[in-house]
């Protein structure tokens, strides 16, 4: 029975009523199957089932898909004509209509299928076979990703080969599912890498994705989905769109796009499919829209049509690489109905190009019958040249190419074929196919194979994935100026196969968005963030948008929609309007600033000064005031203020290690030499003038000797700090980086409690000083001058109390000058204070520098010393008599005065004749001095 249900399939395969019957066919050795869109879709009708369901017939004329079929006529006719390629081989075909629908392209390839299985079971004998079809060696389409994946699952069971002109979905690389599958166009994973790298380059990042609904449009939109998320792009809209699609839903879909503030609309999707929607947002004359088309629907005759141009021009698109074919053109244009009886479709075009109905018409009988509107007969004589359609459209052969590469790759596997040497095939045991015998398998293994350079020198050959590589032609569509038609501009290019960054090029110049503009369109989620901003987030929305927030100080961003701003460089900081970090401004107590000027001379004045009173004391050293003023201390107290005076010159300047672990001791060493010296001469005076009686041992042991001992070893002691100090952690210079705009070089001083130590050290022989000052406070003038010992303590102390707050809040080249500051006023007011009376005298009032003068004022103070004593005396001797002779016992008046002038001192005899009073009596003493005791004292 099976054998009597295939006898009748053949028999009826041999009268062709199997598959479709309009068709492209001729026989010949080999036979190529051919599927193309020559429509557009098939009429929409319901089956109700309540007779036999009748095949859907297919509508709406494609051009363009008709020449794809003439492209693979003109090929085989080419092959054939050949003397070098399969010489004696004549290639036949069969080439059906999948008019864009599944359905229709499953019913053609059943009859691909049928025909090769029919073979393979060898049914010569049962049947007569004189008229017999050869198998279908291999399929060259479809041209709809939806359609050829349902073909290739067909096609792959038999392992029959297909070549795909123009289905570019990724799903179709895979080998596991589709073994058979090849094509010549570039899968769908790089052009939606492209689409992606165009949004990227026009700085977009709100767009809404359409995409069919089938197994193009789905992919293809999901890869873009990752692309831009790769990216930070956002989609606003994605949605899914069908030539089938309701009024109610296109109406719906486009009112999602005119309320949405995205302005680029990217389309996954064929003609037919985003058609509707098309039309609908020319009706609502929505133009302010750009689209981004793949290359399914870039440079379709369906969609770029002149009263469509107010919406759609301006489009960005990706076309296929164009190619050249020569010949090509005059052959199409030698199209015509009588000339072609075996092309079936040749009909239908003449009359869709003329607007007629050819003579015995099936359409004129439709027509006749009311289906269609009138048309007037037409001959088939007609010039197709003067009439301008899709189809004579020369400009680009782009599907056209890969449909020519499509034949010439089988029939260059054939000629390996044919030409393959035994023992050096693809199959078992380095075997060769016999042409005459070969199967589609076959065929298929020879195509994975295949690798050939074609007749303009261009390398042929399927990867891994059984893809041919290309690349993109990025067109734009512009409004021709003669006719009004669309024009095709090529404004760049789309690598595939070399780095990134170099893949995508675009000349914006040629660029007209929505056919007038040169200005890119903004297409964006929120306003740019200008320099200086930065993106910031807003709650429950997409990434895209935001709101700009101004830089933090010391951050900046230098080009518009910065995610993050920049931090500047330690060194840096940031201008105003946050766009750019400029250096910062080095800060330190410069020689050159105002400040640093000032310091810097009240420093040398200080040094100027005491060399001054050096002079004075070294010019005058034999006087009785120099000599009263112990001048070997006073030069070293001297020399210690000009170091004192000297040491602030070291705070001033730009930092750096030596100077920072110089200055410090030299100001602490300087001022404690400088308060030793004053101690120690101010110890020695007062024990001199409260020793009763100056014995020789008081002369040894107050002499120059020991008064410098005491100085070096109060001096060792500050000394011993500074080298601890030093060894255990040094003083550095360092950049404070704290405050914003400016950079201070300072002292990292690196012991806090070291220099604690320092300055409480001299605080503390200070206050001894002040001590032993304010205790000789009454001695004669000409030997301590303790009022002006003290009021100068009195200053030190100030200025150092003062300073410690002071240089704790202060910062940066402050706190320098805080301590500048410091030492200049208390070295100012030691040597004011201490030698600016004497200098005085010795220059001005030289008649008080005598030894008279001096010795007038030792002896009154003598003489106070002995009469305090004696009152002291009496007072406790009448205490005690008074106690003994009863209270009634008269007493002597206890008043004592003491009367002393210094006009009472002779200047010529240099006698003191002082006067003392006890009550009504009046003594006068006379007291003289050794010289010895003079001598030592002076």
């Amino acid at each position: 029975m099976c054998f009597s249900f295939l006898y009748m399939l053949g028999s009826s395969y041999v009268i062709s009523t199997y598959g479709p019957h309009q068709r492209a066919q001729m026989t010949g050795d080999i036979l190529l199957g051919g599927l193309f869109p020559i429509h557009f879709g098939v009429a929409s009708k319901d089956q109700d089932l309540a007779a036999r369901p009748e095949s859907t017939q297919c509508v709406r004329f494609n051009f363009r898909g008709f020449r794809w079929l003439q492209a693979m006529i003109f090929a085989i006719d080419e092959i054939n004509n050949s003397s070098t390629l399969l010489p004696n081989i004549t290639l036949g075909y069969r080439i059906f209509d999948t008019c864009n629908t599944v359905s229709k392209a499953l019913e053609a390839t059943l009859s691909f299928v049928a025909q090769n299985k029919i073979d393979s079971l060898n049914l010569d004998e049962f049947c007569n076979c004189t008229d017999h079809i050869p198998a279908t060696i291999a399929v060259v389409g479809a041209a709809g990703s939806a359609v050829s994946t349902a073909v290739a699952n067909l096609l792959g069971l038999f392992y029959i080969p297909q070549i795909s002109y123009a289905s570019s979905s990724r799903l179709l690389s895979n080998k596991n599912q589709y073994k058979s599958f090849m094509r010549t166009i570039p899968t769908d994973e790089y052009q939606a890498t492209a689409m992606a790298d165009v949004i990227e380059y026009f700085e977009w990042n709100w767009v809404i994705a359409v995409a069919s609904d089938d197994d193009y449009g789905r992919p293809g939109i999901e890869k873009f989905e990752k692309e831009m998320e790769e990216r930070d792009i956002c989609i606003h809209l994605n949605e899914l769109i069908s030539q089938y699609f309701e009024d109610h839903e296109i109406q719906a879909l486009a009112d999602r796009i005119e309320n949405s503030t995205a302005k680029v609309i990217v389309v996954f999707a064929s003609g037919p499919d985003i058609e509707p929607l098309i039309k609908e947002m020319v009706r609502r004359n929505i133009t302010d829209r750009i689209w981004l088309a793949s290359e399914a629907w870039a440079s379709s005759s369906l969609i770029a049509k002149p009263e469509y141009l107010d919406v759609v021009a301006g489009t960005i698109g990706f076309a296929l690489k164009a190619g050249h074919i020569p010949g090509l053109r005059e052959f199409l244009q030698q199209v015509q109905p009588k000339r072609d009886s075996h092309n079936e479709f040749v009909r239908e075009f003449w009359e869709e190009t003329f607007n007629c109905y050819l003579e015995d018409s099936q359409r004129q009988q439709e027509s006749e019958n009311g289906s269609t509107s009138f048309r007037p007969l037409c001959t088939g004589e007609e010039d197709i040249t003067s009439v301008e359609t899709p189809y004579l459209d020369y400009t680009h052969f782009r599907i056209s190419y890969n449909v020519y590469v499509a034949v010439y790759s089988i029939a260059q596997a054939l000629q390996d074929i044919l030409t393959c040497t035994p023992g050096h095939g693809l199959f078992a045991n380095n075997s060769c196919a016999d042409i005459k015998k070969m199967e589609a398998w076959q065929a298929l293994k020879q195509l994975r194979h295949l690798n050939y350079t074609n007749s303009m020198g261009e390398k042929m050959h399927f990867d891994e994935n059984s893809d041919m590589a290309s690349n993109y032609t990025i067109i734009n569509w512009h409004r021709s100026a003669e006719d009004g038609s669309v024009v095709f501009e090529d404004v760049g290019y789309y690598s595939m196969h070399v780095k990134r960054g170099a893949k995508l090029f675009i000349d914006k110049t040629k660029i007209l968005w929505n056919g007038y503009s040169s200005e890119a369109p903004f297409s964006n989620c929120s306003e740019d963030c200008e320099p200086g901003t930065r993106k910031g987030i807003i709650d429950s929305m997409p990434t895209c948008c935001f709101e700009c927030t101004e830089c933090s100080d010391g951050e900046y961003s230098n080009h518009k929609d910065a995610s993050v701003c920049t931090k500047c460089p330690y060194n840096s900081w940031s201008n105003g309007n946050h766009t750019f970090c400029f250096l910062k401004e080095i800060e330190f107590l410069s020689w050159t600033e105002p400040f640093g000027i000032a310091l810097a001379i009240c420093a040398v004045l200080g040094v100027l000064l005491t060399a001054f009173v050096i002079g004075v004391f070294v010019r005058f050293r034999n006087t009785p005031i120099v000599k009263a003023t112990n001048r070997e201390l006073s030069y070293v107290l001297l020399f210690s203020l000009i170091c004192c005076f000297s040491s602030s010159l070291i705070f001033i300047g730009e930092p750096e290690d030596w100077t920072c672990r110089l200055r410090q001791p030299a100001f602490g060493i300087s001022f404690v030499l400088c308060i030793s010296c004053i101690l120690v001469k101010t110890n020695r005076v007062l024990l001199v003038f409260e020793a009763k009686m100056p014995t020789s041992l008081h002369r040894k042991w107050w002499g120059l000797n020991l008064q410098f001992l005491l100085v070096f070893l109060c001096t060792f002691v500050q000394v011993m700090i500074c080298v601890v100090w030093l060894y255990n952690a040094p003083p550095s210079s360092r950049k404070n980086h704290d405050i914003d705009e400016i950079i201070f070089i300072t002292c990292n001083e690196g012991s806090v409690m070291a220099l604690g130590f320092l300055i409480g050290y001299t605080c503390l022989l200070a206050a001894i000083c002040f001590f032993f000052a304010f205790k000789s406070r009454n001695l004669p003038e000409n030997f301590t001058e303790a009022k002006f010992i003290t009021f100068s303590m009195l200053i030190f102390f100030i200025v150092w109390i003062s300073f410690i707050p002071a240089y704790f809040s202060t910062y940066g080249k402050f706190v320098s000058a805080v301590e500048v500051i410091a030492i200049l006023a208390s070295s100012f007011g030691m040597l004011a204070c201490i030698f600016f009376n004497k200098v005085y005298i010795i220059l001005f009032k030289p008649f008080r520098n005598t030894i008279e003068e001096v010795r007038c004022s030792t002896a009154a103070h003598a003489f106070k010393v002995a009469a305090k004593a004696t009152l002291k005396h009496n007072t406790a001797a009448r205490k005690k008599s008074g106690s003994i002779g009863g209270s009634s016992a008269s007493t002597p008046s206890s008043s004592i005065s003491l009367k002393t002038n210094g006009n009472d001192c002779d200047a010529t005899s240099g006698k003191h004749k002082p006067r003392v009073s006890f009550g009504s009596g009046t003594v006068t003493l006379s007291l003289s001095f050794e010289e010895s005791r003079r001598s030592s004292l002076m």
